[in-house]
C-alpha cells in the first residue's frame, strides 16, 4: 500500500494511493484512521512529505562504497547524525543553495517512518516498527562539514531534507532494494542496499537504545557512492522503484527572492 499526505484546503491530510487517485483519511496512519468517504486526483494533489517527526534520525557512512569513496575506515557502529525537522522539503521542492557554503552535495537514500513508539528494539522485531519506506536525498554542504568536523550545520539547513513522494508499506526486504540518484538526467548515484554495513532492522534497534522513536519520525539509511554537486537550476530524481521518485529542484536565496 502507498500512502501520501497532502495539503487539502490549507489542512495536511494522510491518504492512500490507488492508481491515479488519494483516498483520504480522517487521521495519520498510526491512529486507527478511517477513510473520509471522498479522493482527489493524484495529478492535482499538493504532495507533502510522508512523515511528521518529532526527530530525523540520519546514518552516515552506512554503504561499504560510500565509505571508500570518501577514505573512511568501516565504522564498527552506526554514525548517528540529527537533521531538523524545519528542513523537510516537500516532493516536488526546492533545495536553496545557502551563500555560506560553496560545495553543497546530494546524498540519495532509503529512507523509513516509524509506526509505533520505539524502546530498546530488539533487532529481530525492528521491522515491526516501521510503518513505511520513502525516498530522500540527504542534501549536505560538504566544504562545511570537513571544516567543522559536526554535522549539525552542514546538514541542518532548511530545505536540505527532500522526501517522498510516497510511503510505501509492503517492502518485503529493505535489504533488497536499488537506489538511483540523477542530475538532470544524468546517473550519479547507483547502489544496493545490500551495500549497507548496517541492516534496516540494525539500524532502528540501535537507534532505539539511544532514544526514544516516536510515531511518524523519520530514520534515513545512508548512501551509495556517487556523491557529486548540486548546482543552481539543476533536476534532481532519487528512484527506488518499489517506493517511487522523489524529485527537486535547486535554486540560490537570489534566485527565490531570499537575499
Amino acid at each position: 500500500m502507498k500512502l501520501a499526505r497532502v495539503l487539502v484546503a490549507g489542512q495536511a491530510r494522510w491518504g492512500i494511493v490507488a492508481e491515479d487517485r488519494i483516498t483520504l483519511l480522517s487521521a495519520a496512519p498510526w491512529q486507527d484512521p478511517q477513510p473520509l468517504g471522498g479522493s482527489i486526483p493524484l495529478l492535482e494533489a499538493q504532495l507533502l512529505p510522508p512523515a511528521e517527526p518529532t526527530k530525523i534520525v540520519c546514518v552516515g557512512l552506512n554503504y561499504r562504497a560510500h565509505a571508500q569513496e570518501m577514505g573512511k575506515d568501516l565504522p564498527s557502529e552506526p554514525l548517528l547524525f540529527l537533521k531538523s525537522p524545519q528542513a523537510l522539503l516537500s516532493p516536488g521542492g526546492t533545495v536553496i543553495l545557502p551563500p555560506d557554503s560553496q560545495q553543497v552535495e546530494h546524498e540519495g537514500e532509503l529512507a523509513l517512518v516509524v509506526a509505533k513508539p520505539a524502546k530498546n528494539v530488539k533487532v529481530e522485531e525492528a521491522l515491526t516498527y516501521v510503518l513505511g519506506y520513502t525516498c530522500l536525498d540527504d542534501v549536505t554542504a560538504r566544504d562545511i562539514q570537513r571544516r567543522e568536523k559536526v554535522y549539525a550545520r552542514a546538514k541542518g539547513y532548511d530545505t536540505f531534507c527532500p522526501v517522498g513522494p510516497f510511503l510505501e508499506t509492503d517492502i518485503a526486504d529493505p535489504q533488497n532494494l536499488t537506489l538511483t540518484l540523477k542530475v538532470n538526467g544524468e546517473v550519479r548515484q547507483k547502489g544496493s542496499t545490500s551495500d549497507m554495513i548496517f541492516t534496516v532492522a540494525e539500524v532502528v534497534a540501535f537507534i532505539s537504545r539511544i532514544m526514544t522513536l516516536q510515531p511518524g519520525d523519520l530514520i534515513s539509511t545512508g548512501t551509495p557512492p556517487g556523491v557529486g554537486p548540486l548546482r543552481p537550476g539543476d533536476a534532481v530524481e532519487v528512484i527506488i522503484p518499489e517506493v517511487g521518485t522523489l524529485t527537486h529542484g535547486v535554486a540560490t536565496f537570489s534566485q527565490v527572492g531570499l537575499d
